[in-house]
């Protein structure tokens, strides 16, 4: 795993895009705060740019870097949650433009998964987070059913739990509203 974090990190920082494990399924990923790595992304996937995607975080104490006005209740929601939980905050902010929903706001996750925390812990700033598939197409369970169009287009793979044949649940997805309010996206 230590060659795989160099290398995906290599890839990071010098504004590739790397295919990873995270708590969910494989995900598609950059540098959450570099619009160009961004726009690839988006190309790739043959997505609209509206379309925002979320990003990943290793601890709760960095969001106040991505969101002006995190209602306390975030805190809560993301220690106490047993399964992968996206929080969309509204007024997101140091994070490239093309990234945003139109209203501005941004899913964040925190992971609990090894890889992808270590990953975000070491590069210290958001890592997007989007399924690996063309738009439109079903999201790869594992690693196996990736098609090699998106294999082929990522700058790193990271081998880490390549093997792995279960299929992840998807996150949940709640709306946090600046003045506190809770809206179900998908449990």
């Amino acid at each position: 795993m230590h060659d795989d974090l160099k290398q995906a990190l290599e890839t990071l920082r010098n504004g590739g895009i790397i295919l990873y494990p995270t708590d969910t399924i494989w995900g598609i990923g950059c540098d959450a705060t570099n619009a160009d790595a961004v726009k690839r992304i988006y190309d790739l996937k043959q997505r609209a740019d509206s379309k925002s995607m979320l990003v990943l975080m290793d601890n709760t104490a960095k969001l106040s870097g991505y969101v002006n006005d995190i209602p306390e209740v975030a805190f809560d929601m993301a220690e106490l949650t047993t399964k992968p939980l996206t929080i969309i905050y509204d007024d997101a902010k140091n994070l490239a433009s093309n990234l945003l929903a139109e209203d501005g706001s941004v899913g964040i996750r925190i992971s609990n998964e090894e890889f992808s925390k270590q990953l975000c812990a070491r590069f210290k700033r958001p890592i997007v987070s989007t399924s690996a598939n063309i738009s439109g197409e079903p999201s790869p369970q594992n690693f196996d059913q990736i098609s090699e169009a998106i294999k082929g287009a990522v700058d790193y793979i990271v081998k880490f739990r390549q093997e792995e044949t279960k299929n992840p649940a998807p996150s949940s997805i709640i709306k946090l509203t600046k003045d506190g309010q809770v809206t179900i996206i998908r449990e």
